[in-house]
């Protein structure tokens, strides 16, 4: 009997989602290949619309999509990843409902773990700013400005009334303009339609940049182009300032200001999961994997790595890759190609190059800016060119639809003002689970 191959992958996100959809295509004649992948949820998040999901815009289950559904051919684990060990070729992963903990083997380990948000040892602010980053910090910022909303109608102190309705986002890169562009057209029109005791002059949002324009990954003009629009919006866009400290009802900035702000979102910076950075192999300064063109760790040709956890240098340019989702998309086919030739020898070692086509961003309802092909476009036009593209990069067929019925209604009605709340979530602390491991054998039995 030929010897089975072992696939794993560890994230899903878009380099892991991506390699997982083009290495099943490309082995799904070849039997004696076995893939899995790890994700500590059990869903895509397609997150270049998770701005839309804070303001209300479209449903969480629009942009969510169900791992097993993308699972041809593969098996998938709901865990977290607590070791990963290159030498043994073993990971070891965690259960998050019951703490159950479980090895892998592999053959080949493909690392897609992505990054988490970094606050740059600023405790305050971790301890008191809202974050973008999963589904959960979405609709925790949609219930957070609903709550808001709701208080600020109800107080006659004009002083606390502004301190409510004061919103600031401090991050201007793509999700953090995104962010302040969508939670800013929420606001506006709620209180013009719904709030009319808050009044538009006691609404203020303040989107703090470190450097001297928004937006830098567009370059100075675009950037400073969409710093206009925003300011024409209502926006007070605070420029080459950093925020240093944070409470309940402020922001402390580095020029010595503190504004009185009860909802603070960040959105400044990112880190590497310490699991990945503590890896015995080449890292950067930030903690990234350090790959070679083939998208492979030097010391191990068996491991690749992809997307936010790993620094891939653009051999034009000798810049490193941007952390973007059309990167990774771009690097998980170099990826199944490479992992294609080296199990079955059917093809050649790619080297990984690409070059942007272009970059865009959404300022608000039906304004937007963008770089496609060199060429700059703003407004209306680069709004719609914005939800074309990514309409249709959406995995599936039934999710561009639930989107797009979104968007189609929000033409046509008001944004929703339901404030969920806390929802319980059980867990099992206390229950004994019964275990016949007796060797290393054990640890490879399923669940």
């Amino acid at each position: 009997m030929p010897q089975i191959k072992k696939i794993l992958i560890l994230g899903g996100g878009f380099g892991g989602i991506n390699v997982l959809k083009s290495i099943q295509n490309k082995f799904k004649n070849e039997p004696n290949v076995r893939i899995s992948i790890v994700s500590k949820d059990n869903y895509f998040l397609y997150t270049p619309m998770l701005p839309q999901v804070s303001s209300g815009l479209i449903h969480p289950s629009d942009i969510t999509i169900p791992i097993r559904k993308l699972c041809k051919q593969a098996e998938f684990y709901q865990a977290t990843i607590s070791s990963i060990d290159l030498e043994q070729k073993l990971v070891t992963i965690t259960r998050t409902f019951d703490g159950k903990v479980r090895a892998l083997d592999y053959d080949y380990l493909i690392i897609a773990l992505g990054s988490s948000t970094n606050f740059f040892d600023y405790k305050n602010i971790e301890k008191h700013a809202f974050v973008i980053k999963t589904v959960e910090d979405a609709i925790a910022i949609h219930d957070q400005i609903i709550h808001m909303l709701e208080s600020a109608a109800q107080t006659s102190d004009v002083d606390f009334k502004k301190k409510i309705m004061t919103f600031t986002v401090v991050g201007a890169g793509f999700a953090g303009v995104e962010t302040m562009g969508e939670i800013n057209y929420l606001v506006r029109e709620s209180v013009k339609n719904f709030y009319p005791s808050i009044e538009k002059k006691n609404i203020s949002m303040n989107l703090v940049a470190s450097e001297e324009f928004i937006l830098p990954e567009l370059g100075p003009k675009l950037g400073k182009d969409a710093g206009k629009y925003l300011r024409k919006a209502g926006v007070n866009v605070i420029t080459n300032t950093k925020a240093v400290d944070a409470g309940e009802d402020f922001v402390q900035l580095d020029n010595g200001k503190k504004i009185p702000c009860m909802t603070l979102i960040w959105a400044a910076g990112i880190t590497i999961d310490p699991v990945v950075s503590s890896l015995k192999c080449k890292h950067s300064t930030s903690g990234k994997l350090i790959v070679g063109m083939y998208l492979r760790l030097t010391e191990y040709e068996n491991v690749f790595a992809l997307g936010d956890c790993a620094l891939i240098t653009n051999p034009s340019t000798g810049q490193a890759y941007p952390p973007t989702a059309q990167n990774s998309i771009h690097q998980s086919t170099t990826v199944a190609n490479n992992l294609f030739f080296m199990i079955t020898g059917k093809s050649k070692l790619k080297e990984f190059s690409f070059e942007s086509k272009g970059m865009m961003t959404t300022l608000g309802r039906r304004v937007a800016i963008a770089v496609v092909y060199g060429l700059h476009c703003r407004g209306s036009l680069a709004w719609l060119i914005w939800r074309t593209y990514y309409l249709y990069r959406l995995p599936m067929l039934e999710k561009r639809f639930q989107v797009a019925t979104s968007w189609i209604a929000d033409l046509l009605f008001k944004r929703d003002l339901t404030f969920v709340g806390k929802i319980k979530k059980k867990s099992l602390t206390k229950v004994h689970i019964k275990s016949n491991i007796s060797s290393i054998k054990d640890l490879f039995k399923d669940f």
